[in-house]
């Protein structure tokens, strides 16, 4: 009779490790160096309720809970295209310029989803600032729609990351 269980439990696990396994952690991170020191570029990124002030998808982002820049607040992001992300900050220090939010809900392809940017120096007077992040895919079945596979989790978050970089990059050095 032991090994009966022991048999069902092992199916059981084994089916319930393959359906976790249809959704891997997934990770994308994106980089650009800013001829600007650190102080400037991270002036400009560093508040939670300033996205739409450098990235070009975003048409309005505002505090919905909790104050500006405090760990717990969250932020209401509606897009160009109208669709919307409400994200909650996890981390936030002005010593290391750097933050840390999670995706609550929204558009994107995405979730289980956290991300951190972080400001540093890149030589005389440059900056390097990274955005990564790690998440899964929206559809965590085994068998995702078109579109909403591992790839297009992992494409989206990079082009999210490189168009808003590329464009702090653009106004920054405009200065």
């Amino acid at each position: 009779m032991n090994v009966v269980r022991m048999i069902a439990v092992a199916a059981l696990l084994s089916v319930a490790g393959s359906s976790l396994a249809a959704a891997p952690q997934l990770k994308a991170s994106e980089s650009v160096t800013i001829n600007a020191p650190v102080a400037a570029v991270w002036d400009k990124v560093k508040s939670f309720d300033g996205l739409g002030n450098w990235h070009p998808a975003v048409a309005k982002d505002e505090i919905v809970e909790g104050s500006n820049d405090k760990v717990g607040a969250v932020r209401l992001l509606t897009l160009k295209d109208g669709g919307t992300i409400k994200e909650k900050l996890l981390g936030f220090s002005d010593t290391s310029h750097s933050f840390k939010y999670a995706i609550l809900e929204g558009v994107l392809p995405v979730s289980s989803y956290t991300s951190t940017l972080v400001v540093k120096p890149a030589g005389k007077g440059a900056s390097k600032v990274t955005w990564s992040g790690s998440f899964k895919r929206k559809d965590t079945s085994d068998k995702p729609a078109d579109g909403a596979d591992d790839k297009a989790a992992t494409t989206t978050i990079s082009s999210v990351y490189r168009g808003g970089l590329d464009n702090l990059k653009t106004l920054v050095e405009a200065k």
